[in-house]
């Protein structure tokens, strides 16, 4: 019976003393560790001398005569990883080598590099986090060598739901969970030698950060940005707190799985739809992956159309005085709307809803009240909705239409109520036939007809059963673009409608009901209500301090308990007050940090002019495509607005965003029983009742094709699956691990060689074994092989020599190759580029230590620590962080020998490669020595050769030596 694979005991490995010159103070313990984690059975590694074939596998001598390399603690590894890794990482951070100074020389340029704000949670990294982090620290790296002022600094987005929610269930303060939980992350991101400045370092939960997020909030209540409104939002009763749609699943939460409900609640709003036309206009000028692009003007959604007023009809069949407006982009289907929708949470809804229907309707409501935005608007869920039991009147042909109820409305957007075109929209169509509702086809295709009742026509065409004599309004035959423009005239000559642009993209609900957030700055005057704004000079307002930050229960926010903070006086008037006890959502700080990092100690002023001037905009910003939308949107919106008020001089934040892949965990292999236990094969499982599954150990699978089976009997087909990794999922691969037997550089190494960085991929270890193996070659090069002791020569192998052209011009297509695929962020190849001049290194029968040292500087941004290790043992006393990065001359990327045809009495038998300027004797003389040439020469007589240098050699022999030679 196959079982799950239980995860090996984690290596420890001691650190053996270093020179005094680098002391190592003892790292501080990692927090433990929450959740399953994957360990590495132990790597054998072989140390061998320079291997003469090109794949870098050792011959078995070698391996007989260099078993292994064994530190102090008997582990055996391809290299000293674990003495150079420490060494490096407490000499940078002794010298602060990757500090940017706060006065820096702006004559030069300058790169600006950052990371998507992380949020530190208590499972601390997987393998999936540093793939990002690793792309923007080379080229961080790059940019330092190549004479760039580098910005490249790392904080946390430190507020929200699931600190506090930690604190909740344990007891401890959420301040004290958020500190833990930074630690862990700060100490895992420096074992892998990212280059940040740590001295730019902040968190969204310091009063001196926060303090800057506050006079935000104030700027745009002074600008008539923010304000309150009443408003349906998704309240989760046992959280305590409204929850963003994206927070919602199938009606619960998705943080517990709570009921969630629909509520109207006092809310902040920011007017984000002030600034839709500018958030639309200024995607044309970034450089960003048009599908990021897309999805934000697709959020944004501007259409053009029009809004028509339908009157509502009472009991006897007469127009009242309610109208329901609509907003449509297709005014041309005016005559073929047969029905309306309203939105369950329509304001006129209960004036509307005939007595016969009221308890119908006030039950689907109530059900309705309980999706999330995002469930009632998934196109593939099966439409819902009641008939109200009233109808309105169609002003374009005056015929009585009904008016129906239906979740796939929403009252957040356009009006909350459309008019419905069941032949010329899909929802719509597959409404009406659910509810026998009449179809009326009004737009015809150009090519001919159209059968409206077996699926929606959305296209434009020609109007047909578009004309009144009651209201007068003709449009048949019309072009629908055309007849679109002439409903518009009609209705605003009518007095029943207008012309209308219109967006989805709704204001933003700017308020929790939580603890753990930045507290408004506002505070409401007791009797009248009214809206006083705390003074800038008091910022920043901090939150008190609350043994519970569990629900009231009641709605009101945890901050409502804390009734000495909430209590206060209002400066100018003296009057008493209530503060705020709403807080920002998460969302607020990660709006603006970019500009922080520019200048995080400023006291005075969000940031400098004159820095953020030089720094702006990010020049590339990294990270997951889940942000595309939200966080990028957010961010351009308040950096819009910064602009208007003059703190920032573009009109952009991010010059160019980069969304990496996910790393999935490894492939797990699942077998199917059927209910008496037997295996069955996974094409056979669709047609069987009750089936289990359990995992096969790597071992007993094997391949064909694309198919996995059991190698013990290969009829029983597998099905391989990779997921995300997840503690739920078990698949979780922690990167202390990985360094610990591997090395930071090798884990770094292999999640850019894994393959574009861009797409997904599944995480193999085997594969890291593959690039620890390239670093090890890279060791015993310049290094050499170690003694049988394990230990190896604190310098390195002879390096004397002057380089050769072909020595030259295969560092330099190297240093090419590499230079072009990190500015592309296509790294793998450039890697790829570096284990084929490794490979070509190995055969060179001297190394020239200027050849050597230009790839030690072309490795470095990629594996940091070996590469400052091996510049070190070249003889320099300083990092190599600011050595002029290689530059490729062109010179010795043209190719100097051509491949020469070789004819024997004009039929070709071969080639030879040689010189360009190769002359007709070293032709002749080069094809003679040719194995697969001479047996047509050897013993015959060459009456004639024809030479042309480049081109061809044609060598004419007897012709009856030349029969023997064609037999």
């Amino acid at each position: 019976m196959f079982t799950q694979i239980q995860p090996a005991a984690r290596i420890h490995s001691a650190i053996p003393p270093f020179p005094a010159s680098y002391s190592l103070r003892r790292r501080q313990p990692l927090l433990h560790r929450r959740g399953p984690r994957f360990s590495f059975s132990r790597l054998r590694i072989l140390n061998c001398s320079k291997l003469a074939n090109e794949s870098g596998s050792p011959s078995s001598s070698e391996i007989s005569e260099h078993q292994s390399v064994s530190g102090d603690d008997g582990v055996r590894r391809a290299y000293p990883f674990h003495e150079i890794e420490p060494k490096w990482q407490h000499y940078w951070e002794e010298k602060k080598t990757f500090r940017t100074p706060d006065e820096i020389d702006t004559s030069k340029p300058k790169f600006y590099v950052l990371d998507m704000f992380p949020y530190p949670s208590g499972a601390g990294l997987h393998v999936g986090h540093p793939l990002g982090y690793t792309a923007t620290d080379i080229l961080a790296r790059l940019k330092r060598m190549q004479g760039f002022n580098v910005l490249h600094p790392m904080g946390w987005d430190a507020f929200g739901l699931p600190a506090e929610q930690y604190a909740i269930e344990t007891g401890t303060h959420p301040n004290i969970t958020t500190f833990r939980n930074i630690d862990r992350f700060r100490s895992q991101l420096k074992l892998l030698g990212f280059s940040y400045d740590w001295d730019r370092e902040i968190s969204t939960t310091e009063p001196d950060y926060y303090k800057w997020t506050q006079w935000i909030f104030l700027q745009l209540l002074k600008r008539g940005l923010a304000y309150q409104a009443e408003v349906p939002v998704n309240w989760c009763p046992a959280l305590g707190t409204v929850l963003a749609n994206e927070e919602v699943v199938d009606g619960v939460s998705e943080r517990g799985g709570h009921p969630v409900v629909r509520k109207p609640m006092r809310q902040w709003m920011l007017k984000i739809t002030a600034y839709a036309d500018r958030l639309l206009e200024d995607l044309d000028g970034i450089d960003w992956p048009e599908s990021v692009k897309e999805m934000q003007r697709n959020w944004i959604g501007r259409s053009e159309g029009a809004e028509l007023q339908f009157s509502a009809m009472d009991s006897d069949g007469l127009e009242s005085d309610v109208k329901i407006t609509v907003y449509t982009t297709r005014p041309d289907t005016i005559f073929g709307a047969t029905y309306l929708v309203l939105a369950p949470e329509h304001v006129l809804l209960p004036a509307i809803i005939a007595d016969s229907q009221r308890e119908v309707v006030e039950e689907y409501t109530e059900l309705a009240s309980r999706k999330s935005d995002l469930e009632r608007t998934e196109l593939q869920k099966e439409k819902t909705g009641v008939f109200s039991g009233s109808y309105a009147r169609n002003p374009a042909n005056g015929l009585a239409i009904p008016i129906w109820v239906a979740d796939y409305v929403l009252g957040s957007y356009g009006t909350g109520a459309i008019m419905a075109v069941p032949a010329h929209d899909t929802r719509d169509h597959e409404f009406a036939l659910k509810y026998n509702i009449p179809v009326c086809g009004v737009v015809t295709p150009e090519n001919g007809s159209f059968s409206y009742l077996e699926k929606a026509y959305t296209g434009d065409g020609t109007m047909i059963n578009s004309s009144s004599p009651t209201s007068g309004l003709d449009i048949n035959g019309l072009p629908s673009k055309d007849a679109a423009s002439k409903v518009i005239e009609w209705v605003e000559k009518t007095g029943c409608g207008t012309k209308k642009v219109n967006y989805k993209l709704r204001d933003w609900l700017f308020a929790r009901q939580r603890y753990w957030g930045e507290p408004i700055p506002v505070i409401f005057l007791d009797g009248t209500g009214e809206c006083v704004p705390v003074s800038e000079a008091e910022l920043p307002l901090t939150l008190p301090e609350l043994d519970d930050f569990s629900p009231t229960g009641t709605g009101e926010p945890p901050l409502a308990k804390a009734l000495s903070w909430v209590q206060t006086i209002d400066p100018i008037s003296g009057k008493s007050a209530q503060r705020e006890t709403n807080t920002m959502p998460q969302w607020a700080g990660s709006c603006w940090y970019y500009l922080r990092f520019m200048d995080p100690r400023n006291p005075n002023a969000l940031v400098d002019k004159e820095k953020e001037k030089y720094w702006s905009p990010v020049d590339v910003y990294v990270g997951g495509a889940e942000h595309a939308v939200l966080h990028l949107l957010y961010a351009r919106f308040w950096h819009k607005v910064l602009y208007d008020v003059g703190v920032v001089s573009t009109k952009e934040p991010f010059q160019c965003v980069i969304n990496q892949g996910i790393i999935l965990g490894e492939v797990q292999y699942i077998a199917f029983r059927d209910s008496d236990g037997n295996l069955v094969s996974a094409d056979s499982v669709d047609d069987m009742g009750d089936i289990s599954q359990e995992i096969v150990p790597e071992g007993k699978v094997t391949k064909s094709g694309d198919c996995f089976m059991l190698k013990d009997n290969p009829d029983i087909r597998l099905i391989g699956r990779a997921h995300k990794m997840s503690k739920s999922r078990g698949n979780v691969v922690n990167p202390d691990d990985v360094v610990s037997q591997y090395g930071a550089d090798s884990l770094r190494l292999y999640e850019m060689f894994m393959g574009p960085f861009r797409d997904s991929k599944t995480w193999s270890t085997s594969g890291i074994d593959g690039v620890h193996r390239f670093l090890a070659r890279v060791w015993r090069l310049v290094v050499g092989s170690p003694s049988f002791d394990g230990k190896y020569n604190v310098g390195t192998v002879d390096l004397d020599g002057e380089p050769s052209l072909e020595q030259l011009r295969c560092l330099h297509r190297c240093i090419s190759k590499v230079t072009e695929e990190v500015e592309g962020t296509r790294f793998n190849t450039g890697i790829s580029a570096m284990m084929e001049f490794i490979n070509a290194a190995y055969k060179w029968d001297q190394l020239p230590r200027p050849v050597i040292e230009q790839f030690v500087l072309l490795l470095s941004p990629y594996a940091p620590h070996m590469s400052e290790e091996l510049w070190s043992r070249l003889g320099h006393s300083t990092s190599l962080a600011y050595e002029p990065y290689p530059k490729v001359n062109p010179e010795y990327l043209k190719e100097s020998t051509v491949v020469l045809p070789v004819q024997i009495n004009g039929k070709t038998r071969g080639t030879v490669q040689v010189e360009k300027q190769c002359t007709e004797e070293d032709a002749f003389g080069l094809a003679s020595s040719d194995p697969k040439l001479s047996k047509f020469l050897d013993g015959k007589t060459i009456k004639k050769r024809i030479f042309v240098p480049g081109k061809i050699l044609n060598i004419i022999i007897d012709a009856q030596n030349a029969k023997v030679a064609q037999r």
